[in-house]
């Protein structure tokens, strides 16, 4: 099914590289001025995710939960600092789901447990699955829901093939198929293959891939300071791109002969179709990290594939989607957080 959701920003805001920075400026400074409902009671704990790797994680659970959340953010950043997915957690708290976020592998406290770097979804998937069962044991309900943004989006849809493929193996986690919901991403990293290549073309991507690149190299030395010999210093420093991130540091341990091999197997646009459960996916036309020419390729996964529901909007940005007041009280939404709202009214559908 695919559906086209009436977004319409103010105009100065029309446009994707103004939407995406602005929020992120702006949110950063505000967000919690935006919303009435407090921080929920988390526990900090870990979990143990795919291959024993341990996962740092916020964890909350209402009286009577309704369902679970289970969610992470994209390419950079830690819990502590992750306001837009706080956000949903207040949100969602608020709603009456528990709420599970967690920094994923060489995030955040996560990689202060272990030197275990990232592998965009192939470990990630069974990473959300793996902590899942976890959060069950320690009382949260099913129905569970994978969310995630970016980067995260990318992990969260590899975690419900992830799901799929748990169903049909012998090992027993302690949870049911039935008890995973489906999932939620906005803005979802879908073929970094060709995102990259189109992002670096531009004068604008080159500034917002250093943006990036910057904090990728403070993730590689702080892994590098915690846990003294797990990554060589002079290939953190010749790590002056995202791709070259990943030909440094990544694909040898992860067993790929090329940063263009790996970033094929990782891709989530070939999950699409194996993907089971009901997922929504919200997608900006002018999102200004991924090329245009994917929207075609996911306009017809979603038309070939029921499970999934395609919210594609003109303006948007990279998880932007910033409502004025007037279109909050158009909408009826409690606050500017346009994409967190469609969300949870998805969800309540689902229920």
């Amino acid at each position: 099914m695919m559906c086209y959701a009436p977004y319409n920003p103010v105009p100065w805001l029309q446009n994707g590289v103004a939407m995406t920075v602005y929020t992120a400026l702006w949110g950063r400074r505000y967000w919690q001025s935006t919303t009435q409902h407090p921080e929920p009671p988390y526990h900090k704990t870990v979990l143990n995710g795919a291959q024993g790797v341990p996962i740092f994680s916020w964890l909350a659970i209402p009286e009577n939960p309704r369902g679970t959340i289970i969610g992470t953010y994209g390419i950079t950043g830690e819990l502590e600092h992750e306001w837009f997915l706080r956000l949903l957690g207040r949100k969602a708290y608020a709603q009456g789901y528990a709420v599970l976020l967690f920094d994923w592998r060489a995030h955040g406290k996560t990689a202060e447990l272990s030197p275990t770097l990232t592998s965009d979804g192939l470990y990630e998937g069974e990473d959300f699955v793996r902590i899942t069962a976890a959060a069950a044991a320690m009382g949260c309900p099913g129905k569970f829901w994978f969310v995630g943004f970016s980067l995260g989006g990318q992990l969260a849809l590899w975690a419900l093939k992830a799901a799929a493929d748990f169903a049909r193996s012998d090992e027993d986690l302690g949870i049911k198929y039935k008890d995973i919901g489906g999932g939620v991403v906005i803005c979802p990293s879908l073929d970094s293959l060709r995102s990259l290549s189109y992002l670096v073309k531009d004068p604008v991507g080159r500034y917002l891939e250093a943006g990036i690149v910057r904090k990728l190299k403070q993730l590689a030395w702080r892994i590098h300071d915690t846990h003294p010999g797990s990554l060589d210093p002079a290939a953190i420093k010749r790590a002056n791109s995202i791709w070259a991130f990943d030909h440094e540091l990544v694909i040898e341990r992860l067993g790929f002969s090329s940063v263009d091999a790996y970033y094929k197997a990782s891709s989530a646009l070939q999950v699409l179709p194996q993907i089971e459960k009901p997922t929504l996916i919200i997608y900006a036309a002018d999102d200004p990290f991924f090329h245009p020419e994917i929207i075609p390729d996911l306009q017809a996964a979603c038309k070939s594939n029921s499970s999934l529901d395609l919210i594609l909007t003109r303006y948007g940005g990279h998880i932007g989607y910033l409502s004025s007041k007037k279109d909050q009280r158009h909408i009826e939404d409690p606050d500017p957080w346009w994409a967190w709202n469609r969300t949870l009214q998805w969800l309540e559908k689902q229920a």
